[in-house]
């Protein structure tokens, strides 16, 4: 500061943020004999909110396969590279779940992106309480377009019959984004 002059200097302690924007992977055209993985990350009733969800969506679209992966090292943690490739290798589209707290959804969308990057389109389950985080998140690792599924808040908690409906909304808004129909929020 110079008083003799009024003049400032004011720092932006945030630096500058240089990213660039990652796209998303192709959408399909068709689900129709595409292969289908559930990337469960073992939150309380994530097994049966996806298993629920991949049975709903076969009723309707006839995949050549559904692979079931579990994150068994921790829910707020990101699945390991090996277990990402092995996806991408066996797999044409990704249904994740679930994010219902803060670090589970950011580790959630983490997934999601590292399989969009690598061509596979993915839909990450969130609740309506994380919607904020999710949006912030997507900019912050340069894949704002990524669209998640967003189903009521909370999931660890809820009835069978809450399950059910959660997966009415699921089964709806995955097919929406891997056909890239799906609106923002």
């Amino acid at each position: 500061m110079n008083n003799s002059k009024n003049i400032f200097k004011i720092y932006d302690p945030r630096g500058d943020i240089l990213l660039e924007k990652r796209s998303l992977s192709n959408r399909k055209n068709t689900l129709e004999g595409l292969r289908l993985a559930i990337l469960d990350n073992s939150k309380w009733n994530a097994n049966k909110i996806l298993r629920g969800s991949a049975s709903a969506l076969s009723q309707d679209i006839k995949f050549s396969k559904v692979n079931y992966y579990v994150k068994k090292h921790g829910f707020s943690t990101d699945a390991t590279i090996e277990m990402i490739e092995e996806i991408v290798n066996d797999n044409d589209i990704v249904l994740t779940a679930i994010g219902d707290c803060g670090s589970c959804c950011s580790s959630c969308i983490r997934d999601a992106v590292a399989l969009e990057d690598r061509g596979i389109p993915a839909a990450p389950v969130i609740t309506t309480e994380f919607v904020n985080e999710i949006k912030l998140t997507r900019v912050a690792i340069g894949m704002p377009d990524l669209k998640p599924v967003v189903i009521d808040h909370p999931v660890s908690s809820i009835t069978n019959d809450e399950v059910i409906e959660r997966v009415k909304i699921i089964k709806e808004q995955a097919q929406e984004i891997w056909l890239g129909q799906r609106q923002d929020i």
